[in-house]
């Protein structure tokens, strides 16, 4: 996939980039349908980009992918809201890597039931925990992934304390952040160590993808 911006209107320009089957392609057309459907009672996503949701919400989640570690197996998405991006990279990885497994953190049990729906209508299996995030990152530590994602979940220095607890020297999480990337990476390099890269977003000439590795707790002295 090239990482030039470009504009992703349609599932067939989703299925060109991203290289994905058919099936794929037709898991997400059912999850888009459900997600126009829903939207008329439930608040999943901004009004303004419900018509393109292919590339605003499908593309701008599918993309994270490529930064994670090619051996990812057990992947945790926060605050998951309607899906994005947790329940489309389960839908890529049911294709691409089917023994992985992905667990969605929602706290809305609306947004949750719309969660269990489309992974029941596009037969993807995925674990909804129906918890606050700051909850969930005071599970115990034997909890550890691979990967880890968010999007427009928290500024950058509350998101690392609540991935915390996840970590592992192999473990990887991928954020996509707006303009204020960077600034938000150097405020949290007050309270933690880690490395981290930044990236241009495939679906966003402003945004970028916080990469981060190795994260601890900074120590003093």
């Amino acid at each position: 996939m090239s990482s030039k911006l470009v504009r992703l209107g349609s599932a067939a320009a989703f299925q060109e980039v991203f290289g994905v089957s058919r099936e794929t392609t037709e898991r997400l057309a059912a999850y888009e349908a459900l997600l126009k459907t829903w939207q008329r009672t439930i608040n999943l996503v901004s009004p303004t980009t419900i018509e393109d949701a292919w590339h605003r919400h499908f593309a701008d989640s599918a993309q994270l992918l490529n930064f994670a570690p090619s051996g990812a197996r057990n992947w945790l998405d926060l605050g998951s809201g309607a899906g994005f991006p947790g329940l489309v990279l389960a839908i890529l990885l049911a294709e691409r890597a089917p023994e992985a497994h992905m667990t969605l953190v929602e706290s809305d049990s609306r947004k949750a039931a719309f969660l269990r729906e489309v992974a029941r209508k596009t037969g993807v299996a995925v674990e909804i925990r129906v918890e606050r995030s700051e909850n969930t990152a005071t599970q115990a530590k034997s909890q550890i992934r691979d990967a880890i994602t968010a999007r427009a979940l928290a500024p950058l220095p509350k998101l690392l304390g609540l991935v915390l607890p996840f970590f592992s020297p192999q473990t990887v999480a991928v954020f996509p952040k707006g303009r204020e990337a960077e600034v938000e990476v150097e405020e949290a390099r007050r309270r933690f160590d880690f490395d981290s890269q930044l990236v241009p977003s495939l679906t966003d000439a402003e945004a970028r993808i916080v990469i981060v590795r190795n994260l601890a707790v900074k120590t003093e002295g």
